[in-house]
């Protein structure tokens, strides 16, 4: 069986390498994650250490900054100067960097927003669609998808359904802003906002940014785990394994020896 050393690879011994299946491992060269193989005379695939460290790394990639960017990373280790790659890798840690900022942000509005108490409200305090979208800094298509998928849903007035933002509607709003700008999808918060209108607050909002924060922990670690392949693509040969030589060919004719003298 070859190892991770061995100057030629069969396909499937690189999709069991990688967790992947052969026919994966076929669609990465056919998208350019792996470079172009060499074929046997038979036609099969001959893979190298450069396609191995290719598709480790793009595994590991696609963890940590999703599929599309992973295939764009290793396809530039593959045509593209150093530098290039670099900088792809160092916009990948930027871009995790800023969501846990983010995170952090949320995390501290949130806590801050749901401790907001609601005594002694006014009529006046309340928010027509405009009114809201221009507090939060967002526009008032935003606010209505949040109605529509039942995040922030407003009081309608009469005649004409107008929505008017009560005071509970703008603290949810406020906290479905930083929760959204934290990157957390729409559907775990329509789950969420039930709880945190019953009274279970801080503890609700607070759990749901522990899993964002885990999410990130697991893709700044996936960063990690693509460094090691990523390097070694790097200085792996750009040339692929040649098929192993077929064995010469002898004849099957038998030759007369010599007559003793």
């Amino acid at each position: 069986m070859p190892t991770l050393h061995s100057p030629a690879m069969r396909t499937v011994d690189v999709a069991r390498r990688c967790g992947y299946s052969v026919q994966q491992i076929r669609n990465l060269e056919r998208d350019g994650v792996l470079p172009p193989t060499t074929r046997t005379a038979a036609g099969h695939r001959v893979h190298g250490e450069i396609h191995l460290h290719a598709a480790l790394a793009y595994r590991a990639l696609a963890v940590g900054t999703g599929p599309v960017e992973a295939g764009r990373i290793v396809r530039a280790a593959h045509t593209r100067p150093v530098p290039e790659l670099l900088a792809l890798l160092d916009a990948a840690h930027a871009g995790l960097h800023r969501e846990r900022e983010d995170l952090g942000l949320a995390r501290r509005a949130a806590r801050a927003i749901s401790a907001e108490p609601l005594d002694d409200v006014r009529p006046s305090d309340a928010m027509s669609v405009s009114e809201l979208a221009a507090a939060l800094g967002v526009r008032p298509s935003t606010l209505r998808h949040w109605d529509a998928e039942g995040l922030v849903v407003p009081d309608r007035l009469p005649p004409r359904g107008t929505r008017r933002y009560a005071p509970a509607h703008i603290r949810d709003a406020r906290i479905v802003h930083q929760l959204r700008a934290a990157g957390y999808r729409v559907e775990p918060l329509r789950a969420l906002l039930p709880r945190l209108r019953q009274g279970h607050r801080w503890p609700d909002v607070e759990a749901a940014l522990a899993a964002r924060d885990t999410h990130l922990a697991a893709r700044s670690r996936a960063l990690l785990d693509a460094a090691a392949p990523l390097g070694a693509l790097l200085t792996a040969p750009r040339q692929a394994p040649r098929p192993p030589a077929a064995p010469p060919v002898t004849s099957r004719r038998s030759t007369a020896r010599p007559s003793p003298s």
